[in-house]
């Protein structure tokens, strides 16, 4: 019998070492203390933590995306009605405005009980705790999850899969999830998989490793594709954050072939090389 004590004795004290390196719980955020959190989960600790100065971008900042501005917006309202709403996907051409779309959503809904959340690829696999954490609160959440891409067999990519449509626990109607990926299907794809594709009967059967790749994009309800600027629309961006600088109207023109002299050295016409050009410009103008 004491052996037996001893040995209870001895497991007790081994789990209760096993138990500090256990992932602890998260405990709910002051939701009172930004609009924004991100979710984090460093070394076994997670929590969803305020960011205290959310990105202040207006919708009307982004210029030539009216078309895509509309549909997003339009979901949006529908989701902080209460009304059906679709999970989106923002895809295309790197600094066209898919990330900063999103957070001008933030800013103009904040004061209608809109709060986003950013997980990173990595942490997707939490999506189940923070779905928990915030499915009884009368806020209306975005988690948000930018430059998202995957390669084959990521833990996160079946996770983010259940939680769009697909497990048997249903996500909260306050929760919705939008992303941005410069992959239209998220992951890489192989010329050897298109080989692997049949024609029966007249139709096409593409392989599994391509249904498997579709199968995930899918599962938001909205696309929305973004493409190059052409250089008049890259010019119009270029002239309005000049403005919003601070450079006097009667000055911007004269910036014209700098501002296409930047994008010829990026190698890219877009919203984010525009707002850096006009940053630069607008720095040494006033020197």
């Amino acid at each position: 019998m004491t052996d037996l004590n001893q040995f209870l004795s001895r497991a007790e004290r081994l789990l209760e070492r096993l138990e500090r390196f256990l992932p602890a719980d998260a405990a709910p955020p002051d939701w009172n203390a930004s609009t924004a959190f991100r979710w984090r989960n460093r070394n076994n600790a997670k929590a969803l933590l305020p960011v205290p100065r959310p990105h202040q971008i207006r919708l009307d900042d982004l210029q030539d995306i009216e078309e895509k501005k509309e549909r997003i917006v339009a979901n949006t309202r529908q989701f902080l009605a209460g009304k059906r709403a679709n999970n989106v996907l923002l895809t295309g051409a790197r600094g066209t405005g898919k990330s900063s779309l999103v957070k001008a959503l933030l800013n103009e809904f904040a004061g209608a009980g809109l709060r986003l959340i950013e997980v990173d690829k990595d942490d997707l696999i939490d999506l189940p705790d923070i779905v928990e954490l915030v499915q009884d609160r009368p806020e209306r959440f975005i988690l948000f999850t930018d430059d998202l891409s995957f390669e084959d067999g990521e833990p996160a990519y079946k996770a983010l899969k259940s939680v769009l449509d697909g497990s048997l626990a249903a996500v909260p109607d306050n929760v919705l999830i939008y992303a941005t990926s410069n992959r239209r299907h998220l992951m890489p794809e192989y010329f050897s998989e298109n080989a692997a594709t049949k024609h029966v009967d007249g139709e096409v059967h593409p392989a599994e490793a391509v249904e498997e790749k579709i199968s995930l994009s899918e599962r938001f309800g909205l696309w929305i594709s973004f493409y190059p600027f052409s250089q008049d629309e890259y010019l119009a961006v270029v002239n309005h954050w000049l403005g919003e600088f601070g450079v006097p109207t009667d000055a911007i023109p004269a910036a014209r072939g700098d501002a296409l002299q930047w994008a010829l050295l990026r190698g890219s016409r877009s919203g984010r090389v525009a707002w850096q050009f006009a940053r630069d410009y607008a720095g040494r103008f006033e020197s």
